[in-house]
């Protein structure tokens, strides 16, 4: 009989911990890691010719939002298509428990807007059957999983379930309500929940609600969020992942440090970022970093290190509701957004917001696809009267209409039933720049790839192949032994994972096995759609080149890009199996 159920052979093992790779073999038995080098006294089941291939530890993926799709998608694609054997559920304070029964098609519709996921796949694709945290994670325990998961408290759904939807977005919660929340966050701690998220955007936040205000987070007050802090600082354990972008920057990093120090548990911070030409942009973020870790408080910086585009429609975009007037126009059912871009009074709104040079909302469009002006008609709702605008700028075609660019940009939407489809154009990204955010501090991750969110225009997932082929193979700039530790034992640490990685004798054994000169994305820039979630909902995606075994708890999940349909995947309470 087989000794060991997998040997990975004559593979160049990159082990997580920073050491220097080295040629040798792995064997797998029993989930776990048994041997590393040497001679093994024994044959195993599976042999992996991993002969000029990198053998390493699986990645983890610290940002994303695959509370929904985790339940129809057990291998949380695209992330798993990329390497990715470990996911953190609840990010940014939203999820789906605890929730009463009541609540539960309110909670799907707060996550059709602000995190873009489609209703009607939730609908279909969510079996409710939880609660409470503790039956939510008993469910989650249930599911097939063709990754690992940890799970956050996800702070909008306890505000809610404690205080109600329209006293927590309209007032703190009193002496009796924090008491409250501090007894179902350590319940659910005491369930294996690890740690517990926020987003706080402010008044007119980036990712608003279902009906466009604020979520509940984002004006949730100073004092409860420290309440729950000072449940992990008590318990002397779990983390706190904070999306905090106000309108006072300097106030902002005042309240994470706060954060920090009243909870003394690790902090992640989203998210540190390079521009291509203002260094001190990303080094003013580094410096705080280390200066405040420096003073005891463990901060971790989520870094954005993804080349991607966004290809957007003005049906299901989001990302400008930082603007009240773009996100007014934007929200509601089809026929009803159409009607407020028609409207004069709206549109006038929206080019004051844009001539007033808010420069927040300069930032997001510049960061999610460009200024307005360079945005490319990339699709025209197969109309031929629209096909001779596809390829242009909206700049060309404004100067064709002899219109703004606001005007133009609506009313060519309305022309295409708000199917046309406007796309980021790549602008370049400064490889020096981003790979400082690894290579010039301790405590930077990268990320963030807001994965199972923004699925019909965004595709951040990709985000481990895309650092490896890029920062690593093509430009040279982090090296191999320090991207694996970034990708894997770095963010394990951070969050919350035990037993998670690394390649060593006696750890689980999450194992991507791939070749570096493959590695690659399908499409490039922007994802190709495909309608596989329920409901025949669509989505983008970008698959992967180059991998040629993943593996979870020491069963393979993909081999050679194709699916094996094994669900080893576990639910890691308390951060373990």
């Amino acid at each position: 009989m087989a000794e060991f159920d997998i040997h990975i052979k004559g593979g160049t093992i990159v082990d997580g911990t920073r050491v220097p790779a080295f040629r040798g073999d792995v064997w797998i038995r029993d989930g776990k890691v048994v041997q590393i080098g040497g001679r093994a006294a024994g044959s195993a089941k599976q042999v992996i010719d991993a002969d000029g291939l990198i053998v390493a530890p699986g990645f983890v993926d610290l940002h994303t939002h695959y509370d929904a799709q985790i339940r129809w998608d057990p291998w949380c694609t695209i992330s798993g298509w990329h390497g990715v054997t470990s996911v953190v559920l609840g990010n940014c304070g939203f999820g789906f428990a605890p929730v009463k029964p009541s609540f539960r098609e309110r909670s799907m519709l707060m996550m059709t807007r602000t995190e873009a996921i489609p209703y009607d796949a939730m609908k279909e694709g969510m079996k409710w059957d939880w609660e409470t945290i503790p039956e939510y994670l008993d469910s989650l325990e249930r599911a097939p999983k063709g990754v690992n998961c940890i799970q956050y408290m996800p702070t909008a759904s306890l505000m809610t379930y404690t205080m109600g939807l329209e006293a927590a977005k309209t007032r703190p919660a009193n002496v009796d309500e924090r008491e409250q929340m501090a007894r179902i966050l350590n319940e659910g701690m005491d369930a294996g929940l690890c740690g517990f998220s926020i987003q706080r955007l402010g008044p007119n936040s980036t990712q608003a609600d279902y009906d466009g205000s604020p979520m509940v987070t984002d004006t949730m007050c100073d004092e409860d969020i420290l309440n729950l802090a000072r449940v992990l600082r008590a318990r002397d354990e779990g983390f706190i992942q904070i999306t905090q972008a106000t309108v006072n920057p300097k106030e902002d990093i005042e309240f994470v440090e706060r954060l920090a120090a009243e909870a003394q548990r690790p902090i992640l911070y989203n998210i540190v970022a390079a521009t291509p030409r203002d260094p001190e942009f990303h080094r003013r973020s580094l410096r705080w970093l280390d200066k405040a870790n420096s003073n005891g408080l463990p901060i971790y910086g989520q870094g954005a290190t993804l080349r991607t585009g966004f290809a957007f429609t003005l049906e299901h975009w989001n990302l400008y509701d930082a603007s009240p007037a773009w996100r007014e126009v934007t929200t509601g059912t089809k026929a009803e957004k159409i009607a407020k871009m028609k409207n004069p009074e709206l549109r006038a709104a929206i080019k004051r917001e844009q001539e007033d040079a808010n420069r927040r909302l300069e930032l997001i469009q510049g960061a999610i696809g460009g200024p307005l002006r360079r945005l490319i008609v990339q699709h025209a709702n197969d109309q031929p009267e629209l096909e001779q605008y596809v390829g242009k700028t909206l700049a060309q075609v404004a100067s064709e209409w002899g219109k703004d660019l606001i005007d133009t940009m609506l009313d060519l939407s309305i022309m295409g039933d708000l199917n046309v489809e406007f796309l980021g154009p790549d602008r370049g990204s400064n490889a020096d720049y981003t790979a400082e955010l690894m290579n010039n501090s301790m405590y930077t991750i990268p990320g963030v790839s807001d994965g199972g969110a923004h699925t019909k225009f965004f595709t951040g997932g990709a985000y481990t192949t895309d650092f490896l082929r890029w920062l690593v193979r093509d430009e040279k700039k982090v090296s191999l032994e320090e991207a694996h530790y970034r990708l894997s034992a770095l963010p394990a640490h951070a969050a919350g994972f035990r037993d998670r990685g690394v390649l060593r004798e006696g750890s689980w054994a999450d194992v991507v096995v791939y070749d570096l000169d493959r590695l690659g994305t399908d499409p490039e820039w922007v994802g190709e759609v495909v309608h596989d979630f329920p409901a025949g909902e669509w989505r983008r995606v970008i698959r992967a080149q180059g991998y040629h075994s993943i593996i979870v708890n020491g069963q393979e999940t993909f081999h050679d890009g194709k699916p094996t349909g094994a669900t080893p995947g576990k639910l890691l309470r308390h951060g373990h199996a």
